[in-house]
């Protein structure tokens, strides 16, 4: 592969992972020498670097004096069991007139806060929340927009005790109730409406149809976020008067670092969302981790991470105020009103860390949008991408368009843990097409079918040790089955998690799509993004979508092109598009059928959804369209005559 990016002698000495491998070579009479050697100590000495990564990153509380019980069961460990911290704590220790959070709309709003304001801002909201009855262990949800009360809410129901959920406001009633209705909160806060592609909408009666269902809820806070001069209902308070203005400071609750923090959803695209339950201590240490070593993130950057907050990515971006940083939060349509939108924030705002979708950047570069072309973007360090997989010819518009000095990081974990197994590292080279490494602590391999560890083929990624964030569990799942079933049942005693991936000379990692969406053509199996990386190269293609059809006792792969406006799909672009796959892939990855759609089923985080495809083309049932941002769109993938057998 090629090397697109290394990073100088002077990033290199001055990077916070460079610190830490010097005071772990110190504090351990350890001789490490590069981040290999380090990942490698932090894997065979993990009760030693997780307590350590407590210590380096002054985390608020008490570590105990157990480390982890039963460390070699996976599942089963319990990390730090005598621990007791609070998460909002943790994140607000800060307490400065430096900008903490920045939000730019897309109506042209700009808010900011300082550390000192969001203190108090949180302390007004956790008093009322304490005074309305909420107490550890209730849950509170959120139907919100990205937008800086979405963030003091968590804070203030995290320094309580009470668990945190969310979702964003593009949530149909279903799908909503399908992940609250499980949970039952106790507080349910939302808006009035929000803005997206020029648009304001309201959502005031999709919130009556959800306040009718949650039986749970006593009460209703709402931000009038459009400002659309609504009433205020039974049951109802506006933000601004729900809050007690006397508070001045917030009692903290002393939690256990296995207490839960977050329950978040599976994409709930083949039944109900599973509800996965994340601890308080195990995503604070791994978010530190990840942030401060693996990002070199630092009080001084404006970190930015393009998500709702029904993403995880939302819950990874808050965590930066634990380091001190200024967060941009933006929240509408990033093409709304021209593609250079989050650009010319990020050159207004100095942003230092963009994070962002694979799918938006393709997007970009579809759009024939170059930002370089427009502003010099100085204070840009860092790049990381995450949601699907970044092509190889991603990076080259990167480095081509964006900034060539600068860090691109692909990174790749989910939901399931909150966080990353294969991430950036600022001390390492950027090769193109890879992930620059896996994150320390987790013994993350490659597994062949017999469940070997490879290097250089493709397989399953795994993790084969334990750590602190693994999920406390599903909610409600009583005996453990689920979780069970969902990670552990494949390989013995190891996190299998779904990726179709390879770990390279290099130590990097490529994600060839996930595992369930492989296609297996003759007994061959060929990830879903080996195929997306060649079409989506032909100029008049905007996406694809690639399913296995079952096909006279085999399996053919049938390939799905949104064109560009204007242009039907004939015998010669066709050819072209075969062409282009066999050339640059194998004979194998040639579909046999390619149809062309108008628009492309994926999730409310903007993910494509191969499987629910697959089901509609076999006429079988999807059975919670409530999952995808337009379910609609499953209808063209119905009795397609070029597929009948």
């Amino acid at each position: 592969m090629t090397r697109l990016w290394q990073p100088t002698a002077e990033q290199i000495q001055s990077a916070r992972m460079t610190d830490f491998l010097q005071q772990v070579n110190q504090q351990f009479e350890q001789s490490l020498a590069n981040y290999h050697d380090l990942h490698t100590w932090s894997v065979q000495h993990s009760d030693q670097f997780w307590r350590y990564i407590w210590d380096y990153f002054d985390v608020i509380g008490n570590p105990g004096g157990t480390i982890v019980e039963h460390p070699e069961r996976i599942p089963g460990a319990r990390w730090f069991p005598q621990a007791r911290l609070n998460f909002a704590e943790n994140l607000l220790r800060h307490r400065d007139n430096k900008v903490a959070l920045i939000f730019r709309g897309e109506d042209g709003t700009r808010q900011q806060l300082t550390y000192a304001e969001l203190y108090q801002v949180v302390a007004e909201l956790a008093a009322a929340m304490r005074a309305h009855g909420v107490t550890q262990g209730d849950r509170v949800a959120a139907m919100m927009p990205n937008s800086i009360e979405t963030i003091v809410a968590m804070l203030a129901t995290t320094s309580i005790g009470a668990i945190w959920s969310s979702c964003s406001p593009d949530f149909g009633v279903q799908g909503v109730l399908d992940r609250f209705g499980q949970i039952e909160p106790k507080l349910f806060i939302t808006v009035d409406g929000y803005f997206y592609n020029g648009k304001k909408l309201s959502i005031a009666d999709k919130v009556a149809a959800i306040r009718a269902e949650l039986p749970s809820v006593t009460q209703t806070i709402r931000v009038d976020f459009a400002h659309l001069d609504l009433p205020v209902e039974a049951g109802m308070s506006r933000w601004q008067d729900f809050l007690d203005s006397n508070a001045t400071s917030i009692e903290f609750t002393p939690m256990g670092f296995n207490d839960p923090l977050y329950i978040m959803f599976s994409s709930g695209t083949t039944g109900v969302p599973k509800c996965i339950v994340h601890g308080i201590g195990g995503t604070l240490l791994q978010h530190l981790k990840e942030h401060g070593l693996h990002t070199d993130l630092n009080r001084e950057d404006v970190f930015f991470y393009f998500t709702t907050c029904g993403w995880m990515m939302w819950n990874w971006l808050v965590s930066g105020l634990a380091s001190g940083a200024t967060l941009l939060l933006f929240d509408g349509s990033p093409f709304y009103p021209q593609p250079s939108v989050l650009w010319d924030i990020a050159e207004e705002e100095r942003i230092s860390i963009f994070g962002t979708s694979a799918k938006y950047l393709s997007a970009l570069e579809k759009a024939d949008y170059q930002p370089n072309d427009h502003h010099p973007l100085e204070a840009l360090r860092a790049i990381l991408t995450t949601g699907s997989v970044l092509t190889p010819e991603s990076f080259d518009y990167v480095y081509r368009a964006i900034k060539s000095a600068v860090c691109l990081s692909s990174i790749s974990g989910g939901t399931d843990i909150v966080s990353c197994f294969a991430l950036g590292c600022p001390i390492l080279p950027v090769y193109r097409g890879e992930l620059q490494c896996v994150g320390l602590g987790l013994d993350v391999q490659v597994f062949n079918d017999a469940g070997q560890p490879v290097t250089g083929e493709k397989g399953e990624l795994v993790c084969r040790n334990s750590f602190p964030n693994m999920p406390i569990g599903f909610w409600a799942d009583h005996d453990g089955s689920k979780y069970f079933n969902a990670y552990f049942a494949r390989f013995e005693s190891t996190w299998a998690h779904g990726d179709y991936a390879e770990i390279t000379e290099h130590d990097g990692v490529i994600i060839y799509g996930r595992s369930d969406a492989v296609l297996n053509p003759g007994g061959v199996r060929i990830g879903t993004a080996e195929i997306y990386r060649q079409v989506e190269k032909i100029e008049a293609v905007l996406e694809s979508i690639a399913i296995g059809q079952r096909w006279q006792d085999d399996e053919r792969v049938v390939l799905f092109v949104r064109l560009r406006d204007g242009i039907q799909l004939n015998d010669s672009l066709r050819q072209e598009i075969k062409t282009v796959i066999r050339q640059h892939a194998t004979p194998r990855h040639v579909p046999a059928v390619i149809a062309q759609v108008d628009d492309i089923p994926r999730t409310i985080s903007g993910k494509i959804v191969e499987l629910a495809v697959r089901q509609v083309v076999h006429g079988e049932t999807v059975k919670n369209t409530d999952a995808l941002a337009n379910p609609q769109a499953l209808e063209q993938f119905r009795n397609r005559a070029e597929l009948a057998e």
